[in-house]
């Protein structure tokens, strides 16, 4: 018989102990090694048994055991020092308490948060990126609040069967045996959040408060009694529906969140966020319930707008239109005809943020672009990307000028660097950071780090062989004996993890099988691989994908070379990257955003074998790994299979194995390990999160802070001004012409140090002078007479005639080649973030 439902009972602790509960239920020990290894101390069996989980850990241990501790004054002196270090962690001044005019506060709304295998909240890339982001500002000492959704069985949990099928189960979680504490009002009674539903129906969701270190994390759960059966599921599965059931998770993530808050900060007696961050669109709706309140204070929608774009940051994290979340219009019509899920708020102006030119579709990408004046992609090559893909929102604008900046993603260090290297780093080179740590110094001899990476290596050989001994036991009632012998701790091993969409070409190394058998089994350089993914309950493709993989790694040839590991994870992730020599991605460019997991695995030394996507693409020097050469976008798939495979194929066979197995007297691969160590000092700085997290804090969190204050200045007069002047314009701007362009200074080939002086004469209709800036582009020609490598120089007014307006300037002329240059005229205001902001532009003909 199955349990419909399963509850924790913790073991008792007396008084000495009592401090273990904090320590339990503080996230922090997901990332603080001696906290773990306190955890390890009390019980390193239930400890293993529970998942590397605090909570179920002492649920698990006896009684018994806990007079023992209790009665180790060691084990009780401990567990004092510990808890006080997590108190002086919480309270003391950090990085961010230096900044001037920092944002109060800052809410993160995410659809998945991946803290820790033991609050399984997340799928892949996103929810972790999002768990290190609140890892990182915790550290950096940012007041940031989280908010995400409590889903009752959290992804899914993945099993392969014998024939290599991905088999899914989705147990169902009980939030009172996790991390998390439910927020109540002074009377004890949980507090919850409402929404109006169509049909009269009305969602309830209490909140459940996950704390990361020094962030909250403010989790929505809608199975709460107050709500009728049919809603108590909306927040069953993360990614585990469409339709209506989508469309009201992410109203219950965007609109119930921003409520969310608002009754967190009023039981805390803390205070609203300045920025808001909606990390990729399916928290969109948070703008719309910020606009609702703000209208019912007194301001117009189109004031309201300007409020909440000012302190808006959004990050869209795919490359590709079919990773955005797309929805029926009238669907969300219907959702906010009556007015009573966000009241003050009309159905055609919600329609209008999130219209894209298929007629009757509600964009979530496009309502993420509205509403927020900031907006960034997750690596260079992505933000350039990005510019690309919602161009058209931007009618008008080169490619360059569409106001989609960038921040690289980065990874959160203490949680993703093997407890081995952090060790070495302690020991030898006195750091506690590994990304500060001086990599390259003498103190630090090459056999001790070989060594090291040799062990995170054991380390994974172990857990490969446990894990599948453990599946064949499942699938066929024993474990075979060639298990013992499955990987080689010698044996130079290439990792690669990941989701299992297409594009990702998890069988791309399959391409030409007999030459991949060949380098598993190669007798001087063997080659073996470790390999982990999960696919999409729904995406068939994915799981035939996967199914290829592992009927291929079952060959008796070849089996103790390559394996396949089921159930990627959090825990298994923290073996893998350290095991790893190099970690191989393979997508088809550019359709990886960023690919944070080469970034774990270089963090522990190993070296990447990827195509230049993603992270890579800037960060490859030649020196920290290999560039798998791109075929030309346009060539047809399978070429361009053919082609990359072979590519990898040679550099595995002539330059990674021949560098992984070229050995001194002492048997010691000085070049790769000049490699790991130039890996370490060069990219752990740059991959970590703490990089990525300020970056936030300079380029967009801190000015969104400061639009917000200006815009809300003296009871939103600003925000009023603006959004009358941005209505004007737009009526206007149909009428701003650029008559003629004179240019002096160009009749004969002037040369570097010379000036040339541009007049534009411009009709503006019934706007002003002051109302727009005229610009000159110029820059490089290129073919077509595209410009490129482009700079803007602003023409001052000088005067009117009876048909335009003057404008000039003179300028200089910098540097030698073939130079072109365009005028146009562009909407000018203080509190516009970019010129492209209204994607309004009149350019001379």
């Amino acid at each position: 018989m199955k349990a419909i439902r399963t509850f924790t009972v913790r073991s008792s602790l007396p008084e000495s102990l009592r401090p273990l509960e904090a320590l339990a239920t503080n996230l922090r020990w997901s990332w603080h090694e001696p906290t773990r290894e306190l955890f390890r101390e009390v019980s390193l069996d239930a400890w293993r048994g529970a998942g590397h989980d605090p909570i179920q850990l002492l649920g698990r241990v006896g009684q018994e055991r806990i007079a023992e501790l209790a009665a180790d004054e060691g084990f009780v002196g401990r567990v004092h020092a510990l808890a006080q270090d997590l108190d002086d962690y919480l309270s003391q001044a950090r990085w961010y308490q230096s900044l001037d005019g920092a944002p109060r506060s800052i809410g993160y709304f995410s659809p998945e948060f991946g803290i820790t295998s033991a609050l399984p909240q997340y799928s892949g890339g996103l929810g972790i990126l999002a768990g290190d982001h609140l890892k990182a500002a915790s550290d950096l000492g940012i007041p940031i609040v989280g908010v995400g959704l409590f889903y009752q069985a959290g992804y899914f949990r993945q099993a392969i069967s014998a024939e290599g099928w991905q088999q899914e189960s989705y147990p169902v979680l009980d939030p009172d045996g996790l991390p998390l504490t439910v927020l109540r009002d002074d009377d004890g009674v949980p507090v919850l959040v409402t929404l109006a539903l169509p049909g009269d129906r009305t969602l309830h969701a209490r909140i459940w408060e996950a704390r990361v270190g020094r962030v909250p994390l403010l989790l929505l759960d809608t199975n709460v009694r107050e709500n009728a059966p049919e809603l108590r599921g909306v927040a069953d599965r993360l990614y585990g529906g469409g339709g209506e059931h989508r469309l009201v998770q992410e109203l219950l993530l965007g609109i119930g969140g921003v409520r969310a808050l608002a009754a967190y900060a009023e039981r805390t007696g803390g205070e609203m966020p300045e920025v808001f961050h909606s990390n990729e669109g399916h928290a969109g709706f948070l703008g719309l319930e910020r606009i609702g309140a703000l209208v019912a204070e007194g301001l117009s929608f189109a004031e309201a707008l300007r409020v909440v774009r000012a302190g808006t940051v959004f990050t869209t994290h795919t490359p590709v239109p079919a990773g955005i979340d797309r929805f029926d219009a009238s669907l969300v019509r219907a959702h906010f005809a009556t007015g009573e899920l966000v009241p003050g708020i009309d159905a055609d102006d919600v329609l209008a943020l999130g219209a894209e030119e298929t007629e009757g579709v509600f964009n979530m990408a496009h309502l993420g672009f509205a509403l927020a004046q900031r907006a960034n992609g997750v690596s260079r090559l992505h933000g350039s990307v990005s510019r690309e893909m919602f161009g058209a929102l931007w009618p008008g604008f080169d490619a360059d000028d569409v106001p989609i900046g960038s921040v690289t993603n980065g990874v959160h260090a203490a949680t993703w660097t093997s407890p081995h290297l952090k060790r070495l780093a302690a020991e030898v080179l006195g750091a506690s950071d590994t990304t500060k740590a001086d990599w390259g110094s003498e103190a630090l001899a090459d056999d001790m780090l070989w060594a090291v990476r040799r062990d995170m290596r054991q380390q994974l050989v172990t857990e490969a062989r446990t894990r599948t001994r453990r599946q064949h036991e499942r699938n066929q009632g024993a474990a075979p004996a060639w298990i013992d012998r499955l990987l080689d701790p010698d044996v130079l091993t290439i990792g690669f993890a990941r989701r299992v969409p297409t594009y990702k070409r998890l069988t791309l190394m399959l391409h030409d099988r007999e030459r991949l058998r060949a380098l598993l089994t190669h007798p001087e350089r063997p080659v073996q691989l470790v390999i982990a993914g999960k696919s999409h309950p729904a995406d068939e493709q994915g799981k035939q994908l996967i199914q290829e993989l592992v009927r291929f790694a079952q060959d008796p040839a070849v089996r103790e070379r390559i394996v396949f590991l089921e159930d990627y994870d959090i825990s298994m992730a923290k073996t893998l990257y350290p095991g790893c020599d190099v970690w191989l991605n393979n997508p088809l460019r550019p359709l990886e955003a960023c690919g944070t997991s080469g970034m774990k695995a270089a963090l522990n030394g190993s070296l990447n074998l990827s195509i230049l996507d993603g992270w890579w693409d800037e960060h490859h020097d030649e020196q920290n790994g290999w560039a798998i050469p791109s075929a030309n976008e346009r060539v047809d798939a399978a070429t361009r299979d053919a082609l990359e495979a072979t590519a990898l194929y040679d550099l595995v066979e002539h330059q990674v194995a021949p560098r992984f197995y070229l050995r001194d007297e002492r048997g010691l691969p000085r070049d790769w390990i000049a490699s790991i160590r130039h890996t370490l000092e060069t990219l752990s700085p740059e991959l970590s999160a703490e990089r990525m997290l300020q970056q936030y804090v300079r380029d967009l969190y801190a000015p969104a802070a400061l639009a917000e204050r200006a815009v809300s200045a003296d009871g939103y007069a600003p925000a009023r001004e603006l959004a009358a002047w941005t209505t004007r314009v737009r009526e206007g701007f149909q009428d701003v012409r650029v008559l003629h362009v004179e240019i002096d200074g160009v009749d004969s080939p002037p040369v570097v140090g010379d000036s040339i002086d541009v007049r534009a004469y411009v009709e503006l209709g019934a706007l002003e002078p002051d109302d727009v800036r005229v610009e000159v582009v110029g820059g490089l020609m290129a073919d077509g007479g595209e410009l490129h490598d482009t700079r803007t120089f602003a023409l001052a007014h000088e005067g009117a005639s009876a048909s335009a307006d003057r404008f000039a300037a003179t300028l200089p002329v910098l540097r030698a080649g073939t130079f072109g240059y365009a005028v146009r005229v562009v909407p000018a205001h203080d509190l516009l973030a970019s010129p492209a902001e209204l994607g309004l532009v009149a350019v001379a003909g």
